[in-house]
């Protein structure tokens, strides 16, 4: 057995388990090669001494971790919850394990946490959205480390992505709106720096406007961080211009529940007064007050795709093929006629 106080070894399990080392090591990366009452025995031996394999040995004996990182931009709202959750299920189903990062919407932190996650091991990564500088895909290349991208489709672009056109559907979204009679229209946007999500969602409302032969230079746009309270000061900016807005389109759903709460706090009915709308249709858009008409994205399928794509890129050593998702609206009580 180990020594007091030292973590047990492979050698302490076979001796308690009455097998070879050989049988434990097969039991624990390719159990369905050990019979069951064997593989008991080991499994037994296992928890009784909380012994835990060597995840750096095993590394460099595989030349591969079975860990994929993924780096969203923030875990402060649930925007990307389902996705995730969608993508580690099928990951597990495939023997990988994720490692999730955030880099707090800034190029830099992510370009950190990209070369820190391949340092660690990383056999693939998975990015959200594709604005970032072309070296990091360059440099990922010439590693061997298969990149994906989510939440944003770009049929042409350097890594290929599993998600949506973000300018198609707001722009559905605003044909909607501007369909009900809505001519005075804002736009509460995340920060589009950098951000090729909340760029093309402006871009989609202007292409509404444009196909409505309505000028794009009536928009009223205001960029701001996504948060609740961002999106109720912004609300709060549009409603006290000299020409306020009938309809207000959100560049997702945390925007557009802090909106409707400062609506509420000024005294405003929605829609009667003001229609205001979000992107994404996460939970909270289902249970704000008014109920939130949105864009629904389909967020599992979304990370149950990209987790089965990266997976087929890692272990048949090919290039990434780009699925793009289907959008729909989901309308609810928060957009109506103007008055």
């Amino acid at each position: 057995m180990s020594k007091l106080g030292s973590a047990p070894t492979l050698d302490d399990v076979a001796k308690l388990a009455g097998v070879s080392t050989a049988t434990v090591s097969r039991c624990l990366n390719n159990p369905d090669r050990v019979v069951e009452a064997t593989r008991q025995r080991v499994l037994s031996a296992v928890d009784t001494l909380g012994y835990m394999p060597n995840f750096a040995a095993r590394v460099m004996a595989a030349k591969r971790s079975s860990t994929i990182g993924a780096i969203i931009p923030t875990m402060e709202n649930a925007i990307f919850a389902r996705g995730l959750q969608a993508f580690q299920e099928e990951l597990h189903k495939h023997g990988y394990t994720l490692l999730v990062s955030s880099s707090a919407y800034e190029p830099d932190i992510e370009e950190e946490q990209i070369r820190t996650l391949v340092a660690r091991g990383a056999d693939g990564l998975l990015l959200i959205g594709h604005d970032r500088n072309p070296r990091i895909y360059s440099d990922l290349e010439r590693r061997n480390i298969p990149a994906l991208v989510a939440w944003s489709y770009l049929p042409h672009a350097q890594v290929a992505s599993i998600g949506f056109d973000n300018r198609t559907a707001m722009a559905e979204l605003a044909n909607r709106v501007i369909e009900l009679g809505h001519r005075k229209i804002g736009v509460i946007s995340g920060i589009s720096a950098g951000n090729d999500r909340a760029r093309l969602r402006i871009e989609g409302v202007k292409n509404a406007l444009k196909q409505h032969d309505m000028p794009s230079s009536d928009l009223a746009i205001i960029e701001t961080p996504y948060e609740i309270e961002n999106g109720a000061e912004a609300f709060s900016q549009m409603m006290s211009r000299a020409n306020p807005p009938t309809a207000i389109l959100c560049g997702n759903d945390v925007l557009a529940v802090g909106a409707l709460h400062r609506a509420r706090e000024m005294g405003l009915q929605v829609p009667n007064d003001v229609s205001i709308t979000g992107f994404d249709d996460i939970e909270l858009a289902r249970i704000a007050t008014p109920a939130l008409t949105t864009v629904h994205v389909p967020h599992r399928e979304m990370g149950r795709r990209a987790a089965l794509e990266l997976v087929g890129m890692l272990e048949n050593r090919r290039a990434g093929t780009g699925v793009r998702l289907s959008t729909r609206i989901v309308e609810r009580q928060s957009l109506g006629p103007p008055a």
